[in-house]
């Protein structure tokens, strides 16, 4: 392997090291910072010996440097703590929980790949037309409604007025549909204009004209040559929007009682189960902090100049 490649490999990893470190600080310092978690589990009225007992019991009397540390040394080994509110593992309540948001992030990143592909390609072959207008409104209604307010307006349209889709819960799949179509709204609205801008450049490259000159079709033209070379940019946002998908899933979940880690999270917050929120955290940043790297192997992968 080449110095140079060893070097930029060694420079991320320490960057994203870095961010992940943080990240984990930052999720110590606020659980520590919402306020005394012995009021909400026993309650305003509890004698202060008894309150007392529990923060010992819980490891609040300790200082704050052993607190951090016995946390860090906890994520390292696997131990993410212990629910104040369900008395129960956080790493095995995040493992129920997590196979319901994946199977909402598939289905919400699925369609937005399937709408948002095909209406970014349109706009870009049909640039300056009605077609590309229509599909840039489109794109842009979609990163500017608020995914709350269209997921509300979705089940009064189509569970309330209309009766055809369940509401909430989970369980069918009748019941994923106007969840996924919520959580699709934004990144299919990004994809949608970043493949209209990636396509606008390399349709505008002297070897598209070179393709065309050879007599080759529209269709080859465009998703062969075109498309091939655009794909890079898409592929990238494609991570990262499913990272933001699975850490922010929170306003779905709430809207459709999708029993998600959304749900999870917020019910923790409530709660202030700060141990179950950290655990919350630090899994979603080390899931973004692995699909950055994901990004970088793809980079290397697919474009051999950043090698």
């Amino acid at each position: 392997m080449k110095a140079s490649t060893v070097r930029r490999v060694g420079s991320r990893l320490a960057s994203l090291f870095a961010s992940l470190l943080i990240a984990l600080s930052l999720a110590f310092l606020l659980g520590r910072l919402s306020g005394d978690p012995t009021a909400t589990i026993l309650g305003p009225m509890a004698p202060p010996e008894q309150r007392e007992a529990l923060r010992h019991e819980l490891g609040l009397d300790l200082p704050l440097v052993v607190q951090y540390l016995d946390y860090l040394r906890g994520i390292l080994t696997g131990d993410l703590g212990q629910s104040l509110q369900f008395y129960q593992s956080n790493t095995s309540m995040i493992a129920d929980r997590l196979p319901y948001t994946l199977q909402l992030v598939a289905a919400g990143m699925g369609l937005a790949l399937l709408v948002g592909v095909p209406l970014g390609v349109l706009a870009a072959t049909r640039e300056g037309t009605w077609w590309d207008r229509a599909a840039s409104t489109v794109a842009l209604l979609g990163q500017s409604v608020p995914v709350f307010w269209f997921g509300m307006m979705l089940v009064v349209l189509f569970a309330v007025k209309l009766g055809w889709l369940p509401a909430g819960q989970s369980g069918t799949p009748k019941h994923l549909i106007l969840p996924a179509l919520t959580m699709s709204v934004y990144p299919m609205a990004h994809i949608a204009r970043l493949t209209r801008a990636s396509m606008s450049e390399a349709l505008a490259e002297p070897y598209i004209d070179s393709a065309r000159a050879r007599g080759l079709g529209n269709r080859r033209v465009v998703w062969r040559h075109a498309f091939a070379n655009a794909m890079m940019p898409i592929l990238t946002i494609v991570v990262l929007q499913t990272g933001i998908l699975l850490s922010g899933a929170v306003a779905v979940e709430y809207v459709y009682s999708w029993p998600g880690l959304g749900q999870l999270a917020l019910q923790a917050i409530q709660f202030r189960d700060f141990p179950l929120v950290q655990a919350i955290v630090v899994f979603g940043a080390l899931v973004f902090v692995l699909l950055n790297l994901v990004v970088d192997v793809l980079h290397s992968i697919v474009d051999p100049r950043v090698r």
